[in-house]
């Protein structure tokens, strides 16, 4: 009479076998799957920082077959660090990176695929979990114009501004992007051309042209400003990339800028000339305006006083910018206005230079007006400007209106930092980088780099 207890029994002891098979997996699927989570997690992480890597690796050396191999080798050496082998006993494979050129732009494909052993599942049967993670990155075209400060105040930190300057311009594609090179002082003289039809850049003579630099001169900074969007507008719409730069270099406010300063038929300086205030208004019987200089585009754009050009000479400021209208009479150039000298806004500034103070002051706002306003231009025209600043002096309140250099700078980039009187939230924002010394140069220009190559992507 017990026997159908006993069958009842065993299958009671089937049944819970059965189902503590069952209850063991779906603990086991539970806890494989949160494991296969994470392991996917870290490998989407890690193909994705393999993927911008090699974007930015691309731009080394100075053939294709070179480019393909530095992409896919930091390819490689940031996704064996972003996933390090092992991570939770799973096994990683990286694909073949992909590299593929077309004209302007590249694009990189990463894939990788990760072996997990499972744990409690492999009572259901299963030995190892695979996940898999694909990135893709494209990297646009670039126009940029690099403009170097070599004014003179910077002559005891010259070796390690050449030093910065040639490599950041290592980090770009020497056969992909376009890159001019123009530097100022109380001039600005353009060092290596942007190409206007082909794609690329000389880094060889543009690393040339950065280790001849003299370190003398004034801080003309329109001057710089103003070659630099020439540069980039004299690429014609259809032919121009989808990202375009300036990247701006100085250490100090700009105190000088540059026009025609008389009529043609004065007899006086008939070409352009740039006119500079010292850093503090000179007392006594100084004048407070430096004397009016001829610019010397054949030496280093050094200033060579003009003889029939001098300051006492000068009536008043001209009303408009003007400088760079050489192949025009002085009145034809007048007539392009686009810049004003003589303006309320930001900062007033007449055309009387009738006493030291006047001329003083007047000088050194316009100075600072043209720069913000060719800046300005630039990014209305959807330029990106990128602003790098070094020393303490950029700190110090400076001028009429103790204004510090390093506002400028920022407000030149429309950088998110910038003061909200400058700031334009519609136009491309950039960045400012501030080094307060020489050995913080070379890094705040990595980080300009970065920034300009992230955006391109």
């Amino acid at each position: 009479m017990r026997a159908p207890h006993k069958k009842q029994a065993g299958q009671i002891l089937v049944m819970v076998a059965l189902s503590a098979v069952v209850l063991i997996g779906s603990v086991g699927l539970a806890l494989d799957s949160a494991l296969g989570y994470l392991v996917k997690a870290k490998l989407n992480a890690a193909v994705d920082a393999a993927s911008l890597a090699a974007a930015r690796g691309v731009s080394a050396g100075d053939s294709r077959d070179a480019q393909e191999a530095n992409a896919r080798l930091t390819a490689r050496k940031f996704f064996n660090i972003n996933y390090p082998d092992k991570f939770l006993l799973s096994t990683p494979t990286l694909d073949p990176v992909e590299v593929h050129f077309d004209g302007g732009t590249v694009t990189i494909d990463v894939a990788a695929r990760a072996s997990l052993p499972v744990s409690l599942m492999g009572v259901l049967g299963f030995k190892t979990l695979e996940v898999s993670a694909r990135a893709q990155t494209v990297r646009k075209d670039l126009d940029m114009v690099l403009v170097m400060d070599t004014s003179g105040s910077l002559v005891k930190n010259a070796e390690a501004v050449k030093a910065a300057g040639i490599a950041f311009l290592d980090k770009f594609n020497a056969s992909m992007d376009r890159v001019g090179l123009l530097h100022f002082s109380s001039g600005a003289q353009i060092d290596v051309p942007i190409r206007t039809v082909e794609r690329g850049f000389d880094r060889f003579a543009a690393s040339t042209a950065i280790g001849q630099y003299h370190f003398d001169g004034g801080t003309n900074s329109a001057e710089g400003m103003w070659h630099a969007r020439n540069q980039l507008r004299k690429i014609d719409a259809s032919r121009r990339s989808s990202l375009r730069v300036i990247v701006f270099f100085s250490d100090g406010s700009p105190a000088a800028f540059s026009s025609h300063f008389f009529p043609a038929d004065s007899g006086n300086c008939r070409k352009a000339g740039s006119i500079a205030t010292w850093t503090d208004l000179p007392q006594g019987s100084a004048t407070g305006v430096d004397g009016l200089y001829r610019i010397d585009v054949a030496g280093n754009n050094k200033l060579s006083p003009a003889e029939d050009c001098k300051a006492s000479a000068l009536a008043r400021l001209p009303d408009w910018y003007n400088a760079s209208h050489d192949g025009e009479t002085a009145s034809q150039a007048a007539g392009l206005h686009e810049f004003p000298i003589v303006t309320n806004a930001p900062r007033v500034v007449t055309s009387s230079l009738s006493t030291p103070q006047r001329g003083w002051t007047n000088v050194h706002r316009a100075s600072r007006n043209l720069v913000e306003a060719m800046a300005a231009k630039a990014r209305q025209e959807d330029i990106f400007v990128f602003t790098l600043g070094m020393g303490s002096s950029l700190t110090k309140p400076e001028g009429p209106d103790k204004e510090k250099g390093e506002d400028l700078l920022r407000c030149l980039a429309n950088a998110p930092d910038a003061k909200a009187a400058c700031r334009k939230p519609a136009e491309p924002v950039g960045l400012y980088c501030y080094a307060a010394t020489e050995s913080e140069l070379s890094p705040c220009f990595t980080r300009l780099a970065s920034a300009i190559l992230r955006i391109s992507k």
